[in-house]
């Protein structure tokens, strides 16, 4: 029977409520100097935020190697309310420093695969999906690696993978490799940050393959694609595609937290929701927000 792996086991895929498909409570990277989410009170008061505005679920697509925290997931999990879905997986390699790349180099699969079936570290908590990511209009090497690495990860245990895109970009490279050659069901696939790059043709074709797409926002470096996401979003319910369509917050930098001033998990129940409200009605908002997440990340977990 599918089901949810939450960090604190798994549920049925309509247990998760209103969900936050593409968020971070912890996250820290070179490439995000001064920004890091490190603060387990923080990632504390924006789950009671998220919570308050009936939030249920988050999905945390932060990967090894960038702070995810995992120990600290259950019990905050616990503590507001909220279920969490912790990530496995590897991020561009520019996130990390060349001795991990080196060390982590033909056993990817094999790491996935334990962080998903028996645990992230010593920490004892399984992760529910794997993410990876493409480059900028392209695939090199080390996306390629990792990709075809969560293939076989996915094969092993039937997780779904979700794909970071850069700027939005390479989305149909990815399914090409994902799909066509590495044989990974297209509904067991999710492609992130397609808003950043709100192509209707390129939205068209992704969802055609039968992938989840998944909007997210708002960004200080991506606001100027913010405003069409309404209607890359109205675009794809109006063709047929509603059910395959996830939304997220995003939240990679400590100011962009709610409890630092900035937009934050509240944002997507807050603003974007009424504002996707008046573009497609607020019943197909609804499915978006709690069916499409339960379907994406459900698992028959093997």
């Amino acid at each position: 029977m599918n089901a949810i792996r939450t960090v604190l086991g798994d549920v049925p895929p309509g247990h998760l409520g209103v969900c936050d498909a593409h968020d971070h409570l912890f996250l820290s990277s070179p490439r995000l100097p001064g920004e890091e989410l490190r603060s387990r009170s923080a990632a504390r008061a924006e789950l009671v935020a998220f919570r308050e505005r009936g939030g249920g679920s988050v999905v945390q697509w932060t990967p090894y190697g960038m702070g995810r925290r995992a120990a600290d997931l259950p019990a905050l999990s616990r503590e507001t309310g909220v279920h969490v879905i912790a990530a496995t997986g590897l991020h561009q390699a520019v996130h990390y420093d060349e001795e991990t790349l080196t060390r982590l180099r033909g056993r990817l699969a094999r790491l996935f695969v334990s962080e998903l079936t028996e645990g992230i570290g010593t920490s004892g908590v399984r992760a529910g999906f794997i993410k990876v990511a493409g480059g900028f209009h392209a695939l090199d090497e080390h996306a390629r690696r990792t990709l075809s690495a969560a293939a076989e990860a996915h094969h092993a245990t039937g997780a779904t993978v979700a794909v970071h895109l850069e700027l939005g970009t390479g989305a149909l490279d990815v399914l090409e490799l994902l799909c066509h050659r590495l044989a990974v069901p297209p509904h067991r696939v999710v492609l992130g940050h397609l808003n950043r790059f709100p192509d209707p043709v390129v939205h068209r074709q992704a969802a055609e393959s039968g992938c989840y797409l998944a909007f997210d926002g708002p960004s200080r470096a991506h606001h100027t694609t913010d405003w069409r996401l309404p209607e890359a979003v109205r675009t794809l319910v109006e063709a047929g595609f509603g059910g395959r369509l996830l939304l997220g917050g995003d939240t990679t930098t400590a100011t962009a937290r709610s409890v630092d001033g900035g937009p934050g998990m509240p944002y997507l129940l807050d603003r974007l929701r009424p504002r996707l409200a008046r573009a497609v009605g607020a019943e197909a908002v609804d499915r978006i927000l709690t069916e499409n997440p339960g379907r994406a990340f459900a698992v028959d977990w093997r």
